[in-house]
């Protein structure tokens, strides 16, 4: 379903460069907003909690306008939030209502503006889809690309224990970070877009920290660096060609985030885990952080809140951290042991495997591969165990033998290094047993090998 919460050229997609957006027929420009906000300090959520508990049903035509706070007021994207707040009911309506989309729409069209049936559908599918990411995604606001975006709530409440006292929250977004800063910091929330700091006003008031969050309307690309504490979540997607790897490319760039970081007394940077942070931030500390083993971020710190190591590894939701230099460590190679382990990703990034394993007295494969081996079992939460069965030549004749004498059946297929089909692979291999299996190809001393194995069921492990 396409996101109906934009209209025209007041969206939500971000102007490249930190331009702003030309003036759009009937609408506010977004320079009008600027200047206004270079004279209000800030929005805060509890200036406009009471008046924004607006009653159910369809609304009259300017009984949402009302509501909003001054500054969203000809705003067409805020506006229509303001209609759809107002007209709350919708959301019991679309639970009830049956039938394809097409019918679903029809139903609701009866009751209620059609361009608030629309946004209420997308805004319920992605209120749907933010469970994952968060505890109160039932009532929050959220705009696609935002939502994406979003860090998970989980990872935001790790970062913000580093945080106290007064905090910036540089394009905010839908407001994810913001809130979990809000729970024992004073946060001003920065967006260039009118309707991202609405949406973070209310789901600031949805988490209960509408007294602890402002909002302003600047474009970070150009304000007054803020001296206090701050936490930086740059545009991965400021243009129409998608997101983007390069720190560089991002909305603030490099240049300027290094600005923001000598003004600043300290703070975070959010990156994603695979950009090319390497080198960028001299004398900061780049946290890797993963969640249920998938590598989800590398926060820059920097300031008074960086660590003395250069790189940290945390694995959420357990809180284990492994910090070091990559060089501090050279773990012993050895050939394959009963026990094979796959590093959890965080620490792969943060190239401390030979940290890890020198730690927990494991030895690598390979130097060109991050798999672990021992002859005992080893519990980490930086660790997925499997116990070796047979290790076999990189020849799917000799696999396909081995699997027909296994008990075998649903097949876990891992790789890191060697090119593998895993799906196409797995179609073609026999499997006559009902037991899960896990097939790993791995450098073994400088020779490729597929190591047959069980996934450990052993406490500890990931």
């Amino acid at each position: 379903m396409a996101d109906l919460l934009t209209s025209g050229e007041d969206s939500a997609e971000r102007p490249e460069a930190c331009a702003k957006p030309s003036q759009s027929s009937g609408a506010a420009t977004l320079n009008s907003f600027l200047q206004q906000t270079a004279t209000v300090d800030s929005f805060s959520g509890d200036n406009f909690a009471n008046a924004d508990s607006l009653t159910a049903g369809l609304p009259a035509a300017d009984s949402s306008v009302d509501h909003l706070p001054v500054w969203a007021h000809g705003h067409s994207e805020c506006e229509l939030l303001g209609q759809l707040r107002a007209s709350s009911r919708i959301f019991s309506d679309i639970a009830a209502s049956q039938g394809n989309e097409f019918q679903r729409q029809k139903q609701l069209r009866q009751s209620y503006p059609e361009d608030v049936v629309r946004a209420a559908l997308t805004l319920a599918e992605l209120r749907d889809r933010a469970k994952t990411k968060f505890g109160q995604a039932a009532d929050m606001w959220f705009e696609r690309t935002g939502l994406e975006q979003a860090t998970s709530e989980i990872v935001s409440r790790h970062k913000a224990r580093r945080f106290q006292g007064v905090v910036w929250d540089l394009c905010c977004g839908i407001g994810g970070d913001a809130i979990a800063l809000a729970d024992h910091c004073e946060v001003t929330a920065v967006d260039w877009n009118p309707a991202m700091c609405l949406r973070t006003l209310w789901n600031a008031e949805a988490a209960g920290v509408a007294g602890r969050v402002s909002v302003q309307i600047r474009d970070v690309c150009t304000m007054e660096p803020p001296r206090e504490l701050i936490h930086v979540d740059p545009d991965r997607r400021p243009g129409a060609g998608g997101r983007v790897l390069r720190v560089e490319d991002g909305v603030p760039g490099l240049e300027r985030l290094q600005k923001l970081i000598a003004s600043a007394r300290g703070g975070a940077i959010k990156l994603s885990p695979a950009s090319n942070f390497g080198g960028k931030f001299p004398q900061a500390e780049v946290e890797l952080i993963s969640l249920h083993g998938e590598c989800k971020e590398a926060t820059i710190w920097f300031g008074e809140l960086a660590g003395t190591a250069p790189f940290r590894a945390t694995a959420l939701p357990s809180g284990a951290t492994l910090a070091g230099h990559p060089l501090d460590a050279l773990a012993e190679r050895s050939p394959l042991g009963s026990w094979i382990y796959d590093p959890d990703p965080a620490i792969v990034r943060a190239g401390l495997v030979d940290l890890l394993a020198e730690q927990l007295g494991l030895c690598r494969l390979d130097d060109a591969e991050e798999y672990l081996t021992g002859d005992r079992y080893v519990e980490s939460p930086f660790l997925q165990g499997f116990e070796v069965l047979s290790s076999l030549p990189n020849q799917e004749r000799e696999i396909r033998h081995a699997l027909r004498a296994s008990d075998f059946g649903p097949l876990e297929i891992k790789c890191r290094h060697i090119p593998v089909n895993a799906d196409q692979l797995r179609r073609r291999l026999p499997r006559q047993g009902d037991q899960p299996g896990v097939l790993i190809f791995c450098r073994e001393q400088g020779r490729a090998r597929a190591v047959l194995c069980r996934r450990s069921t052993l406490p500890g492990g990931r």
